[in-house]
């Protein structure tokens, strides 16, 4: 009997068992819940020569930066695919394998031919969407509008699915259109609560049309819901905290990373860990909050272990917030050395913007902010490139601005501002306004 994916695709495997929890495993993948690792395993424990499982178990442990066990998955999926597996599964496998090795370009251009020729191939479609997608990685400084096209090519392969108007909608919103994105996101999450990324598409939505207190009460009616070793579960709290500090709560902030960030606490995978640690005590300490040393030393040494060295841009931003904050000028030069080296041998996508983001962050933390503001204003346009959604790379852009009223230059402060309140109007209320009083 042959067996289909939850689409319609073929899958090689005669067994219902593996072809039902493949099926499960995927969907719980799709939608960032618990349990997608161990129900991949029963797939594969009931049919060890389905290639497809074993791909799918290796983007997991790719997720969580357990390289060794993911490229083994990853060779054995190649292995068995090559044996039993039509066309579209070997385009499949050979995709999110080019992934979990590293090797981003060719892995969005095997992606991109493949979407061509299977668009409702859902678990390859998915990798370049998303903050921390193919696309967000590429060094590209239209990614957002990338996702948007891509999603509006495929969208009638796909229509009322509640993965694909979850990433479509976010996709929309991220590149500016909210009044069309937040909807067909909401209408996902309806039609799947039990769908990480989709609370979290929909907190974006939230946060760019500036409901605040809405986006709040989500979390605290949904997050029980939700295991904390979700793999989004410490991110979705980070929204909460983002908001926490609109309104200048900045006591409620430390709690939530007391209890979900902190890396005693944290279950989250190491790119989320850090990026998400990082940025929320930078954030308080630009906006004037007290952040005890303490735990900067501590964040510090847990990042140290996880990225010990430089890869991923937008890795090396966040490590060049801990070196900055813990005065660690020596491991910034190291890092530095490394991307400018890359930089000036073409292999940086994102180009210079990403030393230039490290220098500034040291100098504000050097309180020479006319020294951030210099080096941030040539490459403000570009931060984009970096990766990551409107919400991380904020923190950029509000270290900008701080660092304009520091140095006095109020009248750029000002149009700075006025320009992110008519996007986001919630910010009437809130730090900046004060700050001009």
């Amino acid at each position: 009997m042959a067996h289909e994916d939850r689409y319609g695709l073929l899958i090689s495997t005669s067994s219902d068992k593996a072809a039902s929890a493949y099926r499960e495993g995927v969907d719980l993948l799709l939608a960032g819940w618990t349990g997608a690792a161990d129900t991949l395993e029963r797939a594969i424990d009931a049919d060890p020569d389905f290639a497809l499982p074993h791909i799918a178990r290796a983007r997991l442990h790719a997720f969580y930066q357990q390289g060794d066990l993911a490229r083994k998955k990853a060779a054995t999926a190649r292995e068995l695919v090559a044996r039993r597996g039509d066309a579209r599964e070997r385009a499949h496998v050979e995709a999110l394998a080019l992934a979990v090795e590293g090797r981003l370009p060719e892995a969005l251009a095997a992606t991109l031919k493949h979407i061509e020729a299977w668009p409702r191939d859902a678990l390859v479609m998915a990798m370049p969407l998303g903050a921390f997608g193919l696309f967000a990685f590429s060094g590209m400084a239209d990614h957002d509008q990338a996702r948007q096209d891509l999603c509006e090519r495929v969208a009638h392969h796909y229509g009322e699915d509640w993965w694909f108007l979850t990433l479509h909608g976010w996709a929309l919103t991220e590149n500016g259109n909210v009044a069309r994105g937040r909807p067909m996101t909401e209408r996902g999450f309806d039609l799947r609560r039990a769908n990480a990324h989709g609370a979290h598409a929909v907190l974006h939505a939230m946060f760019e049309d500036g409901s605040i207190e809405a986006a709040d009460r989500l979390v605290d009616e949904w997050i029980p819901t939700y295991d904390r070793a979700g793999i989004l579960h410490g991110h979705i709290r980070w929204h909460q905290a983002l908001g926490a500090l609109e309104h200048g709560d900045a006591t409620r902030a430390l709690a939530i990373y007391a209890d979900v960030l902190q890396p005693t606490a944290t279950q989250a995978p190491p790119l989320n860990a850090i990026t998400d640690g990082a940025s929320l005590l930078w954030r308080l300490n630009a906006y004037g909050h007290t952040v005890p040393k303490a735990l900067w030393a501590e964040a510090d040494s847990a990042a140290q272990k996880l990225f010990p060295k430089s890869g991923l841009p937008f890795a090396d931003v966040h490590m060049a917030l801990f070196a900055a904050a813990t005065q660690n000028q020596e491991a910034l030069a190291t890092r530095l050395a490394v991307i400018e080296q890359r930089v000036a041998e073409g292999k940086l996508p994102a180009g210079p913007v990403v030393p230039a983001i490290c220098r500034a962050m040291q100098a504000f933390a050097d309180e020479d902010f006319a020294a951030c503001v210099r080096a941030l204003t040539p490459v403000l346009s570009e931060v984009v490139r970096i990766g990551g959604s409107h919400a991380q790379r904020e923190l950029i852009e509000d270290t900008f601005l701080v660092a304009l009223m520091r140095s006095g230059e109020l009248a750029r402060a000002r149009a700075l501002l006025d320009a992110r309140l008519h996007r986001r109007p919630s910010l009437r209320d809130t730090r900046w306004q004060a700050a001009f009083a």
